[in-house]
């Protein structure tokens, strides 16, 4: 038995492990009629998506304010079988950026103006990350009760691909070189007129999350694939002039006054974040 932080809903919750440790836990009616402090019968856990550090506690934080606990419990459930299947080592970013693109396609499906991803085919290259995708659009599929087309699988793919390696300590944090990242960044964002604001503050902290981590990836090893990173930078350009734009002078700056060279990968998340921030419509 394992005491509750938060229920989310009669079938998942939030538990406490002791040693400031925390967990989802998910199962048919595992959380029927309980409240904050009772406890979970554990014969009843199908699923358990373990919390080890403080990014991650962080990260489900941020998600559980504008995106449904299904969504959130789906991403947590393909990130796990990458992690038990093929020991992939994966940042924690991914559970935020991962559980945004789920969202915002449920949504688009829904709406019916969901498209097919114009994202090249990479499979052969990234056999394993495919792999996972492929089993995580069953997930999606499954869990959502929705049905994406396989193209779809292309876009999972990429989160995986985009995020793999160790994730750095809090502990291992240059506070310096962090206030640098922040200056840099927020004194751009402000010469764009990009503020933090009542609907983008959730974005707004994510992407501050994300700079907080940066400092501490500036030194790891680069094995990116340059040119699929240049297609998809391509694209997105394309698709995001003004965020593209933006996002590019953050990039430069950074790389410029921190005296580093950053990951093309960089740059595609802050594509990402500038996007989400200026809610910037595609132009395809």
């Amino acid at each position: 038995m394992v005491e509750i932080a938060q229920v989310f809903n009669n079938n998942s919750a939030l538990v406490n492990l002791g040693d400031n440790r925390q967990a989802i836990v998910k199962g048919k009616g595992i959380a029927f009629k309980k409240t904050k402090g009772g406890q979970v019968d554990s014969s009843k856990v199908e699923n358990i998506f373990y919390l080890n550090t403080k990014s991650s506690q962080e990260n489900l934080y941020f998600l559980l304010k504008d995106i449904p606990i299904d969504v959130v419990t789906t991403t947590y459930e393909i990130i796990d079988y990458a992690k038990k299947e093929f020991n992939y080592n994966i940042l924690d970013y991914v559970y935020i950026t991962l559980s945004d693109h789920i969202f915002g396609s449920y949504q688009r499906l829904l709406a019916k103006t969901y498209q097919e991803s114009l994202i090249p085919d990479m499979s052969n290259q990234y056999p394993i990350e495919y792999l996972i995708a492929s089993h995580g659009l069953d997930v999606i599929n499954r869990n959502l009760r929705v049905h994406f087309p396989k193209s779809e699988i292309k876009s999972i793919a990429l989160h995986f691909i985009n995020a793999k390696g160790e994730e750095s300590k809090a502990g291992d944090l240059k506070e310096d070189t962090t206030k640098e990242i922040n200056d840099i960044v927020t004194k751009i964002l402000n010469e764009n007129k990009i503020y933090r604001m009542d609907g983008n503050g959730n974005y707004f902290d994510r992407f501050m999350i994300h700079l907080q981590y940066l400092a501490g990836r500036l030194d790891n090893e680069d094995n990116e694939d340059r040119d699929f990173s240049d297609k998809l930078e391509s694209e997105m350009r394309k698709e995001y002039p003004r965020s593209s734009k933006i996002a590019k002078e953050i990039y430069s700056n950074l790389q410029g006054k921190l005296g580093t060279n950053l990951s093309s990968n960089e740059l595609l998340y802050f594509i990402i974040h500038i996007q989400r921030l200026t809610q910037e419509k595609t132009t395809k």
